[in-house]
């Protein structure tokens, strides 16, 4: 659910993603309520399988949060036209179990399993 850059973070000398809700979803109560959600959840861990947020706010009449940036490839992207072992996907499986466990479980669903618009 929304627009994912890459951008430099000048005060800490980093690369860090940022993503913006599109402009068609900002007059949407339900997905900035959603949008919202989504970084408080995030916020909330504390994990190696779970990215770090920065920032989230609003600036100009624009939704961002700030998170760490993440190198290689995304697992949809592995997974499309690809065949993966058996192993691969119980290690992928483990690795995404560990994120979603407790105490964390209730907060990164939402995170986890929103849908995307864009890369």
């Amino acid at each position: 659910m929304g627009e994912v850059y890459r951008a430099r973070d000048s005060k800490l000398d980093r690369d860090v993603a940022v993503k913006v809700l599109p402009a068609q979803l900002t007059s949407s109560p339900d997905a900035l309520a959603r949008f919202e959600r989504e970084a408080k959840a995030v916020a909330a861990l504390s994990h190696p399988n779970i990215l770090s947020i920065f920032d989230f706010g609003t600036h100009n009449g624009v939704s961002y949060s700030v998170t760490e940036l993440l190198q290689g490839e995304t697992l949809r992207g592995r997974l499309d036209g690809s065949t993966v072992t058996q192993k691969q996907a119980v290690d992928w499986s483990l690795q995404i179990a560990r994120g979603l466990s407790p105490p964390t479980a209730r907060a990164s669903c939402t995170a986890i399993s929103s849908p995307t618009t864009s890369s």
